[in-house]
C-alpha cells in the first residue's frame, strides 16, 4: 500500500495560478451546492451517496475486490438518483441563478398596483381572524401553480379576496395568486416546505406560503386563523407578526420600490413608516430556516 502511495505522489500536478484558481471555483460551487441542501431532508441523503461513493473509492484504491465489485452495480446509478432525489433542491438553485442581477441587466420589478386592495383585505382577515394564503408573483413566472386551482383573472378587489377566504366556502382553503394588477387564480395547490426546523411548529398554509418561495421570486402574505397574526415569506424565510405598514414596507422592498406610490401613501398615509428608526425595529418573531 505504501509503495502505491509512493507511486502516486509523483503523479500529481504542479500548482499554478490556473490550478489556484481552478480550485477556488470548485470550493466555490462545492459550498453553494451545501448550503442549499443545508438543513433540509436532502442534506442526509447527499450525506449517505457521499459516504457510498467514499467506499468505492476506497475499496477500488486499496483492491478489495468483492467489495468493489458490489459497490459496482449501485455507483453507476447514483447520478440519476441524485436528479430524482434532489429534483426540487436543482430547480431552486437555478432559479436563484436565473434571478440573479447578472451585469446589471436584470430588469426591474413592479409591486401590484392594486396594493391597497390587498391591504384591506389583509387587514380585515387579520381582525376577523380568517386564513387566508395570496402570493405575488415577481418576475418567475407562476403558470404552473396557477393552472392547479381554479381560473379567475379578476380584477383586484378587497371584496373579492375577502369572499374568496369565507370560512367555508370550496376556495377558502387554498391559495390566491396575484400576477400584475389582476387575480389569476383561487385554491390553488402550492409545494410545502420541507426544512425540518420548520415543519415541526408551523401549519399548512404557512408551511406551503415558504414553499413557493423557496422555488420562486415570489412573496407570500399569510393570515393565521388561530392568531389573526400577518406573516410575510419570500425567498425561504418567514417573518410573522407584522403590522400592515411593515408588510407594505416588505413588499415595496422585494419588488424594488424604495418609496410608497402616492395611492398607498393617500390609503396608508398614517402607517406607512417612511425609513425612521421605528421602522427598521424588528418584528416581535422571526422564523428561520
Amino acid at each position: 500500500m505504501l509503495h502505491r502511495l509512493a507511486r502516486f505522489i509523483p503523479s500529481l500536478p504542479t500548482l499554478d495560478l490556473t490550478g489556484v484558481i481552478d480550485i477556488l471555483l470548485v470550493a466555490f460551487v462545492v459550498y453553494e451546492a451545501l448550503t442549499v441542501v443545508r438543513g433540509t431532508r436532502a442534506g442526509h441523503i447527499l450525506v449517505g451517496i457521499l459516504t457510498m461513493v467514499s467506499i468505492y473509492a476506497l475499496a477500488s484504491w486499496a483492491g478489495l475486490e468483492a467489495l468493489r465489485s458490489l459497490l459496482s452495480f449501485i455507483v453507476p446509478y447514483i447520478g440519476l438518483a441524485i436528479i430524482v432525489l434532489f429534483q426540487s433542491e436543482i430547480r431552486r438553485t437555478l432559479a436563484r441563478i436565473g434571478r440573479k442581477n447578472w451585469f446589471g441587466l436584470a430588469r426591474g420589478f413592479r409591486a401590484p398596483e392594486a396594493l391597497s386592495e390587498i391591504m384591506m383585505a389583509v387587514e380585515q382577515c387579520a381582525q376577523e381572524k380568517t386564513g387566508a394564503l395570496i402570493v405575488l408573483e415577481r418576475d418567475i413566472g407562476l403558470r404552473t401553480f396557477v393552472e392547479s386551482g381554479v381560473s379567475l383573472d379578476a380584477l383586484i378587489s378587497r371584496d373579492i379576496l375577502l369572499s374568496i377566504f369565507q370560512t367555508g366556502l370550496p376556495m377558502h382553503d387554498g391559495a390566491v395568486i396575484i400576477q400584475k394588477a389582476r387575480i389569476a387564480a383561487a385554491a390553488c395547490f402550492l409545494p410545502l416546505t420541507t426544512t425540518p426546523a420548520l415543519a415541526r411548529h408551523l401549519g399548512t398554509r404557512h408551511r406551503a406560503a415558504i414553499g413557493i418561495t423557496e422555488e420562486t421570486d415570489c412573496l407570500s402574505l399569510v393570515v393565521s386563523e388561530e392568531t389573526g397574526r400577518i406573516s410575510v415569506a419570500a425567498f425561504g424565510e418567514i417573518v410573522s407578526g407584522l403590522s400592515p405598514a411593515e408588510v407594505v414596507e416588505r413588499i415595496n422592498r422585494h419588488f424594488g420600490v424604495e418609496r410608497p406610490t402616492s395611492a398607498q401613501i393617500e390609503d396608508f398615509a398614517a402607517d406607512i413608516p417612511l425609513h425612521t428608526e421605528s421602522s427598521r425595529k424588528p418584528p416581535s418573531e422571526r422564523v428561520h430556516p
